[in-house]
């Protein structure tokens, strides 16, 4: 299974483009937008374009989505919350938390973190793929390439369910690929200057990653 996966898009017609562009080069079967989706307002234009596309959306909210998000999307037939909500395809778990709250030298991504934490860590297994907007501390999480501001708690469930892939952005200067035990993570921003990730899923294989340049 072929996916495509962005965050940090801010409902900017060019990234919305570059988007529609990679889909038809690259046939993915399944887009994920790792938050960020909108740009705080007006979001019915990007969740109504992102509806149009020929593939299926998966989703979870950034600190730059409002609620309003989840209840446009929730009226579209090919973009779906995975927001404590699992999706299945091809034998593979598909799973998140949305939101982003920034504190000083670190992200949570909601407040009450460990209840929400607790709803989704027992239905990972070695198939699914974690999708939030923060990534976790210490990994693909610098700012200025110094200073580590990642989610603490999103580290400790990697490192405990050890999942197949983890997905983030909200980063955008730290966009890459890197390892937490035999969890891969892709910090699949586009918010600068970047494409977002081909990523090319096989049962009982590690996810092979190939970054598009933009």
């Amino acid at each position: 299974m072929l996916l495509y996966a962005v965050a940090d898009i801010h409902g900017k017609k060019e990234n919305l483009l570059k988007i529609r562009k990679n889909i038809d080069q690259y046939q993915p079967d399944i887009l994920i937008v790792a938050g960020d989706i909108t740009n705080y307002f007006f979001p019915k234009d990007t969740i109504d374009y992102l509806s149009d596309l020929s593939i299926p959306v998966l989703t979870v909210r950034g600190n730059s989505d409002f609620p309003i998000v989840d209840r446009l999307i929730s009226k579209t037939a090919a973009v779906y919350s995975i927001h404590g909500k699992a999706y299945f395809e091809n034998g593979f778990h598909f799973i998140g938390l949305g939101g982003a709250v920034l504190i000083p030298f670190r992200t949570k991504v909601c407040f009450r973190e460990a209840s929400r934490f607790r709803e989704i860590e027992s239905s990972l297994t070695d198939k699914s793929i974690l999708v939030m907007h923060p990534p976790p501390f210490g990994v693909l999480d610098r700012v200025l390439g110094r200073v580590h501001s990642g989610s603490q708690k999103i580290h400790n469930i990697i490192t405990q369910k050890q999942p197949l892939l983890f997905l983030c952005g909200h980063i955008h200067e730290d966009i890459g690929q890197s390892v937490i035990g035999k969890t891969t993570v892709v910090n699949c921003s586009i918010g600068k200057s970047g494409g977002g990730a081909i990523i090319q899923l096989e049962t009982n294989q590690m996810p092979k990653v190939n970054f598009i340049q933009s």
